[in-house]
């Protein structure tokens, strides 16, 4: 029975020293620091949306240049001509505007033939214009004859205001 404690004390023995080196304390390793960027803080305010950009110009009728005749005529004098080129310019850097031109007379005449002359003096502007490459589909015409005058006076320099062209706006 000696024999049987003895067996018996090593083997606690040999379970105690199996404990102690399998249980011990344990070596950590030493931790390396892990260098990191600093943290990005999160911006929380909304996006800024760009700014539309500015609406296109718009062509003005008070850019246009009316076109002034001599009394019982069609035809186009120089000064008529260069205001048309001025139009001319104006309607090709707008080329969406499409325009009406209205035909005028002064108040002499009956109100058939200040139609028709009306008629002749709107259509001159359009064939010159159309002339110098503008689409006459972006062109439409009418008279008033001496239904609209602009000066009301009963002079030679009223009714010199009075006949003319002018240039309106449909649409751009």
């Amino acid at each position: 029975m000696r024999r049987l404690a003895l067996l018996a004390l090593i083997g606690m023995l040999a379970v105690a020293v199996m404990a102690i080196s399998c249980g011990g304390p344990k070596e950590v390793p030493e931790e390396v620091p892990v260098e990191t960027a600093p943290p990005v803080e999160e911006d929380t305010t909304p996006a800024e949306e760009p700014a539309p950009p500015p609406p296109a110009p718009k062509l003005q009728e008070t850019q246009f240049q009316t076109v002034y005749f001599d009394f019982d005529k069609y035809n186009l004098r120089d000064d008529a001509k260069a205001s048309l080129d001025h139009n001319f310019g104006l309607l090709q850097e707008f080329p969406d505007v499409i325009v009406k031109i209205e035909g005028h007379c002064d108040e002499r005449g009956t109100v058939e033939y200040n139609l028709s002359l009306g008629e002749k003096r709107a259509k001159s502007s359009m064939d010159y214009l159309v002339s110098l490459g503008i689409d006459p589909g972006r062109i439409s015409i009418i008279s008033y004859g001496k239904e609209r005058p602009v000066d009301q006076g009963h002079n030679e320099e009223a009714w010199a205001k009075n006949r003319r062209s002018e240039f309106k706006i449909i649409s751009q």
